[in-house]
């Protein structure tokens, strides 16, 4: 049961996913940031199936082909020295995004800097694999704990109000916040029980994807 539990949570918060609910976060937040006044507006949308695609889809869809020609033993990549393809692939990828978006204006600065932030973590875990197996399953959620913090501290983001069918209803970015931390280590205990990673490897890619959105957001800002 508690495996299951583990696997499944392992699925929902796959490190790939992270870019596409770093979007949501915003579109929620501000929708306004995108031009939009929703996140059920036919642009965003768009732009959520277009981060989905390139962020997630598409790499996933190269692990499989890597699979199927022999490059790793399996699509979780349980052998850190057959995440080097991976790694590279979706770190190509992430660039191609960023860069995009950075150049087109397409997005706004704030979730452009997110996505820097993503493309720095994911290099840097690349170099840490060298050496260890980095968690990227902790790194994705280092990255949106420190993504939920900078919005809170810098974006003066207090609260954000959804509108559900049963009326609106007000979130504190504070419960936000609380809620992502429990996310975040729920995934780290998830990849503990699976054995995937050692304690180490989980601590320190929560650092790295915190530490990176810092970097990313000086950089941008």
């Amino acid at each position: 049961m508690l495996k299951s539990l583990a696997m499944g949570l392992s699925v929902v918060f796959h490190p790939l996913l992270v870019p596409t609910y770093m979007l949501l976060l915003l579109l929620l937040i501000n929708p306004y940031l995108f031009g939009v006044s929703s996140p059920q507006d036919e642009g965003a949308k768009m732009l959520l199936l277009l981060v989905f695609l390139y962020t997630f889809f598409i790499p996933a869809v190269s692990f499989v082909v890597m699979y199927f020609l022999g490059m790793i033993d399996d699509i979780h990549v349980k052998d850190h020295h057959q995440r080097i393809g991976p790694y590279l692939v979706t770190g190509m990828l992430y660039i191609w995004v960023y860069y995009n978006f950075s150049r087109t204006g397409q997005l706004p600065p704030a979730y452009v800097s997110f996505m820097l932030g993503a493309v720095i973590a994911l290099f840097l875990a690349f170099i840490i694999n060298n050496f260890s197996k980095i968690s990227a399953h902790t790194v994705g959620m280092g990255g949106l704990v420190g993504m939920v913090v900078i919005s809170m501290l810098w974006f003066s983001y207090g609260s954000f109000t959804l509108d559900l069918s049963s009326g609106p209803l007000e979130i504190s970015m504070l419960h936000l916040l609380m809620v992502a931390i429990v996310a975040a280590g729920a995934v780290g205990t998830a990849r503990l029980l699976l054995k995937a990673h050692e304690p180490s490897d989980v601590f320190g890619g929560y650092f790295i994807g915190f530490i990176a959105q810092f970097f990313a957001f000086a950089f941008v800002f």
